[in-house]
């Protein structure tokens, strides 16, 4: 079981050499994700060794380009390198006209179909579910319509006991039963409770992603106990007056929300162009939440081990 984030693009709105705008590429289990597609995406993914034919769902936040505009073109790189299966996107219901007539206009056809989700923008929602994880987006507070999005584990099987299955009948065929908290029945008629074969599960992981929002009371509640949080962090404190007309949050908000929705780490990025350093942002979410990171372009995230 696996389950890590790699951060392709940390960066705001203009791109530095440093960082370039919001991307991530997310492995939950082998299921392969894509959230937000700024420009140059498709650089980063090569750049970071990641086969993008791998990814199967792309969701993007919301119309601002630095979170989007990458993403026709990726899709025209897939076609040109042979892609058949069927993509699924989720974004607002507007990039699905954008997506069909930059196609069109550029005489472009896909060799595979899109199935795109339009989000809402006004409840948390289950947008999607598999065997082992699920999948929501949640409404942030920007401009225009914005989501963010978590992914949640199921919870996990229970683990088998290998010392304790070593001097016994029990036989590899037993092994779903008891993972699934049964008890099984030997050939001899032997009763055998899972309890006494079986270890507690591992706790299932998340992965919470707010892109451009202003700070809300609403967030901690969408993404409680976390196992990691990606949240903004345009501006440092000395600049809330920006963030607050511009609908986006600072280091401490970042913080504070990290706080009140009890997560494990976090990480803050949508980083301004116009620091060069991230010294002060790392002193100032430490300031109020200790487990915390700047992230930067190329950062992998690996959630077993927070």
């Amino acid at each position: 079981m696996n389950f890590t984030v790699t951060i392709l693009g940390s960066g705001a709105a203009l791109p530095t050499q440093n960082r370039v705008p919001s991307s991530q590429y997310v492995n939950c289990n082998n299921r392969h994700f894509l959230i937000d597609c700024a420009e140059g995406t498709q650089l980063q993914l090569r750049k970071y060794k990641i086969h993008f034919q791998k990814i199967s769902h792309i969701f993007i936040s919301h119309l601002h380009g630095d979170h989007y505009f990458g993403l026709v073109g990726l899709l025209s790189s897939m076609n040109l390198l042979g892609r058949d299966k069927d993509i699924t996107i989720y974004g607002p219901p507007e990039l699905n006209t954008i997506i069909v007539q930059q196609l069109t206009l550029g005489g472009s056809r896909l060799s595979f179909e899109i199935n795109f989700h339009a989000l809402n923008f006004k409840d948390k929602v289950k947008i999607l579910e598999d065997d082992v994880l699920e999948v929501y987006s949640f409404p942030l507070k920007h401009k225009i319509p914005t989501c963010g999005f978590l992914i949640k584990e199921k919870p996990k099987l229970l683990k088998i006991n290998k010392e304790k299955i070593k001097d016994n009948k029990i036989k590899i065929e037993h092994f779903r039963n008891l993972q699934n908290g049964l008890d099984i029945e030997l050939e001899n008629g032997e009763i055998c409770r899972y309890q006494d074969f079986t270890l507690p599960p591992l706790p299932e992981m998340s992965y919470a992603y707010c892109s451009d929002t202003k700070i809300s009371n609403k967030i901690p509640d969408f993404i409680m106990e976390a196992t990691v949080l990606y949240h903004e962090a345009t501006f440092l404190i000395k600049e809330k007056d920006r963030a607050k007309a511009t609908l986006h949050s600072t280091t401490e908000d970042a913080a504070k929300t990290a706080l009140l929705a009890k997560v494990k780490k976090l990480y803050v990025g949508h980083i301004s162009s116009r620091y060069t350093s991230d010294e002060k942002h790392q002193e100032e979410i430490q300031r109020i939440f200790e487990n915390a990171e700047v992230a930067y372009d190329g950062l992998n995230i690996d959630l077993s081990k927070i």
